[in-house]
């Protein structure tokens, strides 16, 4: 019986992997985004993947946006011409923070601990739920690590708020997207390769998936990956170098 085997490969964030002869795409980090396919527009631009075939975290958090106002904590240069339920963006007041009725966190540019603070204080005073669209904690830069939506979520859940939901890698409604756009593939049959072990490798093991870290490039550049794997308890399928 002929098995066939597809892989998503994490390229900038982006997972990405052919469906047959054709490219579907999975999740990327929210972080940066402008648009659905911003961090995508190289592999569209060689016509590897049609802009239908992308699957994000973003979807994933979108597809959970209840009715009511939304306050949306987002890159400036983020259009957010994407959310279909009615939305703000909250400005330096507490006010602002308690007049909606929920908080779609999209992006840390920008984000400023003062504005923590009156998040924090918002939701202590009225609970309502906090959707983080990007998981990571930090991600790698030219000038060091940067933190992202995800560490001050956590942040958020700490002081006892229950209702903040995570979404992205290795959250498990992304992933549910993706298995979906290929019905009929069993897990065992989907390899991920991705360079960060508590995401791309934990989620994709947690799935049934086979596993790819990638030591060279991204997080563990420079570095032995064993003592990371043995701490973690982590151990991918297969380690390349580089992609």
């Amino acid at each position: 019986m002929r098995c066939t085997l597809f892989w998503l490969m994490h390229w900038r964030g982006i997972i990405v992997g052919p469906k047959s002869i054709r490219a579907i795409w999975a999740t990327y980090s929210c972080s940066k985004m402008t648009s659905s396919a911003g961090s995508c527009r190289p592999f569209l631009r060689r016509s590897l993947v049609l802009e239908d075939e992308i699957i994000t975290s973003r979807n994933a958090t979108l597809a959970a946006l209840e009715p009511g106002v939304w306050g949306i904590i987002a890159a400036p240069e983020d259009e957010l011409s994407d959310i279909q339920t009615d939305h703000v963006r909250p400005g330096d007041t507490a006010a602002d923070y308690d007049a909606v009725d929920g908080i779609l966190f999209l992006s840390s540019s920008g984000w400023t601990d003062a504005q923590q603070e009156m998040l924090s204080a918002s939701l202590l005073r009225h609970h309502r739920p906090v959707l983080i669209a990007n998981a990571d904690l930090v991600a790698p830069r030219d000038t060091g690590f940067s933190l992202e939506p995800g560490h001050f979520g956590h942040l958020l859940a700490d002081q006892g708020l229950s209702n903040v939901r995570f979404f992205g890698k290795p959250f498990p409604e992304v992933y549910d997207l993706i298995e979906r756009s290929l019905a009929g593939t069993r897990p065992d049959q989907i390899i991920m390769c991705g360079d960060t072990l508590h995401t791309d490798i934990l989620g994709a093991a947690a799935r049934g998936w086979k596993t790819v870290l990638v030591t060279r490039d991204g997080l563990f550049s420079g570095h032995d990956t064993g003592p990371f794997c043995r701490d973690a308890g982590l151990y991918p399928d297969w380690r390349v170098s580089r992609i």
